[in-house]
């Protein structure tokens, strides 16, 4: 899937864009934030990452600000199944230098218009470390709404972290006819 917005382009990660990936992901206010990024990353990280099938359904895509010239590299954004329960998550992160800007809050609606129209979802579950509020505030934008606070593991800090779990129900009065992408 790709999608363009007013500023950004989102679409799936090549195997050429390991370098320009690990050098926008490494850090390590951004791995602190994630729960299953490891730290410290480095390009092979990124490398088999890109490298890593996706399912018909996963969705696994850069975020590119076109603002300038040159596209850069400026995030991740993608939907993935959790376990046991089977639902479907929100996840995403940014480069430090394009905190701010938001540009989380306008990927996430191209990725909720793909999530809702052509994946034909109903409900979809966010959560963010406690120590993160940033991204509540991003997923609040996007509707979400709060169902209660756990922990969930950060590879990048060895332990469960406190985490809130928020979710979005789309319209349960609206047609579902998955369409191509």
């Amino acid at each position: 899937m790709f999608a363009r917005t007013k500023r950004l382009t989102l679409r799936p990660g090549w195997p050429e864009d390991a370098p320009m990936l690990a050098q926008a992901i490494a850090h390590e206010e951004i791995a602190f934030k994630l729960s299953r990024l490891p730290w410290p990353y480095t390009e092979a990280h990124a490398a088999e990452w890109l490298s890593t099938p996706k399912g018909a359904t996963d969705v696994a895509l850069l975020i590119f600000a076109h603002e300038q010239p040159t596209p850069r590299l400026v995030g991740g954004i993608g939907l993935h199944e959790t376990e046991p329960d089977g639902g479907v998550e929100i996840g995403y992160w940014l480069t430090p230098s394009a905190w701010g800007r938001g540009y989380a809050t306008e990927a996430g609606r191209a990725v909720l218009g793909m999530a809702q129209h052509a994946l034909g979802l109903r409900r979809l579950i966010g959560r963010h470390f406690l120590d993160n509020p940033a991204s509540g505030k991003v997923l609040r934008k996007l509707a979400f709404r709060p169902t209660g606070v756990g922990r969930m593991p950060c590879l990048a800090r060895g332990r469960e972290v406190a985490c809130a779990t928020l979710e979005l129900d789309f319209d349960a009065g609206e047609p579902r006819m998955p369409i191509a992408a």
